[in-house]
């Protein structure tokens, strides 16, 4: 990658992706799209950004030829429960967006990084060491986008040569960006709601196991993904990465460790909690592991050690 367009710019991975990229490849080389929701400050002056609705094919190939753009980084997506309550815009946002990414980077001869998730696997997938290629039937709208962007990234590399990759994320934990209407909202929220209540109220029930990783893995993720030699590259759009898998008390049980009063109970949300019944336990991720080196740096230990001492400066 030499110059990156990152579609979704504001959102909870493109919030921290951009001054990430910035500080590999240079700031004027990453441009931050937005639409709606307005960009941080620090991305603001860091580099160059642009007002962009991804749904508008013209004006995204004019960002792109005015920047001399080689790669989309495409995180345009109305996430799993969100998704739920409008399904036809969930699904033509997440399946707009991506089109339009994949016809201008077939027209540049470019190359495109969509993250897919575990929300593409459904209630038949086993939920036990899932593995990477397996039946895939999602109950939810996000999830059937996923599973469709995943194929047509793979169509736009067989049959127009589009460097097409992207992985399966588990559940994404951030320090910097609240979550935006996912199903794994809570080990974010629970952070939070420690430092400030010391008690949480879970909306899923003790022993809902879901595959997690810490904000700073899953950058690293995309870029070594993307940076990965292609001729080593067997799956390219679809790859499992993880990097831990708990369920509600073991993550209290974690934070107790440092907030010895904290207290979680329960009021179960039966939209998300049928959702995250559908998603795996713990994915395999040695294709990963194989195909080009993945290895995470944070566990559930060190990932809320550093969440607390984060988020503790950032709420005084």
């Amino acid at each position: 990658m030499k110059n990156i367009l990152v579609l979704g710019a504001a959102g909870q991975i493109g919030s921290e992706l951009v001054p990430y990229l910035r500080k590999i490849y240079g700031a004027n080389s990453v441009v931050a799209a937005y639409r709606s929701t307005p960009l941080t400050l620090e991305i603001q002056e860091g580099g160059p950004c642009e007002n962009l609705d991804a749904m508008d094919s013209k004006k995204l190939f004019e960002v792109v030829k005015k920047h001399k753009i080689d790669s989309i980084i495409n995180l345009v997506a109305v996430l799993s429960a969100k998704g739920e309550n409008n399904p036809l815009m969930a699904w033509n946002i997440n399946m707009g967006s991506l089109i339009n990414s994949l016809e201008v980077m077939r027209e540049v001869k470019g190359a495109i990084f969509t993250p897919s998730s575990i929300g593409a696997f459904g209630p038949s997938t086993p939920l036990d060491n899932t593995p990477q290629d397996t039946i895939m039937r999602p109950t939810t709208i996000y999830g059937i986008s996923k599973v469709a962007a995943e194929l047509w990234g793979d169509y736009y590399y067989l049959k127009y040569g589009v460097d097409a990759r992207g992985v399966r994320y588990p559940g994404i934990i951030s320090n910097v960006t609240l979550p935006g209407g996912g199903t794994t909202d809570y080990a974010v929220e629970i952070y939070y709601e420690a430092i400030k209540n010391k008690r949480y109220t879970c909306y899923l029930k003790p022993g809902t196991y879901l595959d997690m990783m810490y904000m700073p893995d899953a950058l690293r993720a995309c870029v070594e993904l993307m940076e990965a030699d292609p001729n080593k590259l067997v799956h390219r759009n679809s790859f499992n990465v993880t990097a831990m898998s708990f369920e509600p008390e073991m993550i209290a049980a974690e934070i107790r460790k440092h907030i010895p009063e904290f207290e979680i109970d329960y009021k179960i949300d039966p939209v998300k909690q049928s959702i995250a019944d559908s998603w795996p336990n713990y994915m395999d991720q040695s294709a990963a592991q194989q195909e080009w080196g993945w290895k995470p740096e944070y566990d559930l230990s060190t990932m809320t050690v550093d969440m607390l001492n984060v988020l503790s400066k950032k709420l005084k």
